[in-house]
């Protein structure tokens, strides 16, 4: 099995760049790096990096053989997760997640792990763009993201997972029930115009040609609608699947008028890449949760 951990360390160099940075993924010293790799070169018989630069740049060969490592390595995780006692599935594989879609996905890998007890599970949160790029990078397996606004490469596949409509969230005591004249007449708190739900959020508001006086603008949603609770202002943002809002004493939720904007979250992975039984398992019991 030594040549599968040095095959894995030889994909964290390729895609990080550097035998630094992937001594730190891999939680392994930076002359072990180097002691894999060329073991692995003894091994191919080929060197595999051109070394004449600070970085770990593929040669030729090296860059032939990735494509082939990487879906190794995939077959083995897959024959690994089928090999499970009892019919069970076992495994490891890294899944990251939008914070506000965390908690869907948490319970998701509790509930699994309780029957698949040789499963091996690591979460990270992150922001969309940087998630997609860390499975580009193969740093993870999978990622559960806001739908990118843009077609993503051909490299990827996209699985939509659920929609969340856009929803003002306001304080209970208020009376007035009107989505608009609510938004224009109370402190707006927005959030961050930089990331896709913002955005979708900032199209929203132009489309129902609102004026909103701005009164913070944040990046955490959960932060946004905790404001909220404290009778800061009011605010619009996707009606988050496991937050339970309405069910909250001190919120109240106010449908847009007609069909609303809605943020769709899905998952995505590396095309040919993944870890196909364990995320094709949790995204399965994602739809049914």
């Amino acid at each position: 099995m030594s040549n599968l951990r040095f095959m894995r360390t030889f994909v964290a160099v390729a895609r990080t760049g550097s035998f630094s940075a992937a001594a730190e993924k891999m939680a392994l010293t930076q002359a072990g790096i180097s002691t894999q790799m060329r073991a692995l070169e003894e091994e191919f018989r080929h060197e595999l990096f051109d070394r004449s630069g600070r970085t770990a740049v593929l040669n030729d060969y090296g860059k032939a053989i990735l494509p082939q490592v990487e879906q190794m390595l995939a077959i083995y995780g897959d024959i690994r997760a089928a090999a499970g006692e009892d019919g069970q599935v076992a495994g490891m594989v890294s899944i990251g997640a939008v914070v506000s879609a965390m908690g869907a996905l948490a319970k998701t890998v509790t509930r699994l792990k309780r029957t698949n007890t040789g499963l091996d599970v690591r979460l990270l949160t992150g922001k969309s763009v940087e998630l997609v790029r860390r499975v580009e990078s193969g740093e993870i397996d999978a990622a559960v993201t806001v739908e990118p606004p843009s077609r993503l490469p051909s490299t990827f596949d996209w699985w939509m997972l659920y929609t969340e409509p856009l929803v003002v969230v306001a304080p209970r005591h208020v009376t007035l029930r009107d989505p608009v004249r609510l938004i224009e007449a109370s402190p707006f708190l927005r959030f961050d115009r930089t990331q896709h739900t913002g955005a979708l959020i900032d199209r929203a508001l132009r489309k129902l040609r609102l004026h909103v006086d701005d009164f913070l603008e944040l990046n955490s949603l959960e932060t946004i609608v905790e404001l909220v609770r404290q009778d800061v202002g009011v605010t619009l943002v996707p009606q988050l699947r496991s937050a339970g809002w309405e069910q909250d004493p001190k919120l109240q939720l106010i449908p847009l008028y007609g069909k609303p904007p809605v943020r769709t979250i899905g998952m995505i992975v590396r095309k040919g890449q993944h870890r196909t039984t364990i995320t094709r398992l949790l995204r399965k019991d994602i739809l049914l949760w």
